[in-house]
């Protein structure tokens, strides 16, 4: 068989100008995230929206504390948030269906309308449930929103 001989190829080495080039920059590998720390706290969260009678609902909730229907309670508000307490002469008794309700001067207080959602927080090893209203939540994120908005990597 005759005929022509091809010639061999040979590919030319990368110059530090092609190291740069964008092809070459997507080929690094990408950095790791941080891995954050895993949970030590036994709090228990819920969001609740609150109902034309001031009940609230969360059973995962109130059965981290361990209330349940009949349970007395006392109420206060600190800080335009309701502090819930079990309080066998408390005002205050989770109802027949396990919810919770909170009078009106409570929600007068927080701020409450129906229809919010309330941040609920159940401390277990204190025996207290924490109601946050939205405009608590504002003021309780309001440093952490502009820096996670405008792309803080930390």
């Amino acid at each position: 068989m005759t005929g022509t001989v091809i010639a061999p190829v040979a590919i030319p080495s990368t110059s530090a100008r092609d190291r740069r080039s964008p092809l070459a920059a997507a080929s690094k590998p990408l950095p790791l995230p941080d891995i954050p720390a895993p949970r030590t706290s036994t709090v228990a969260y819920g969001l609740s929206a609150l109902d034309c009678h001031g009940r609230i609902a969360d059973r995962t909730v109130f059965s981290a504390l361990g209330w349940e229907p009949g349970t007395r309670l006392a109420v206060n508000v600190t800080h335009a948030t309701a502090v819930i307490v079990a309080d066998p002469n408390g005002t205050l008794a989770m109802t027949g269906h396990g919810d919770l309700r909170l009078p009106a001067p409570v929600r007068h207080r927080c701020s409450l309308a129906t229809g919010d959602r309330v941040l609920l927080a159940a401390h277990p090893d204190r025996g207290v449930l924490l109601a946050h209203p939205p405009a608590q939540l504002d003021r309780l994120l309001a440093d952490a929103h502009p820096t996670l908005l405008d792309g803080d990597p930390a």
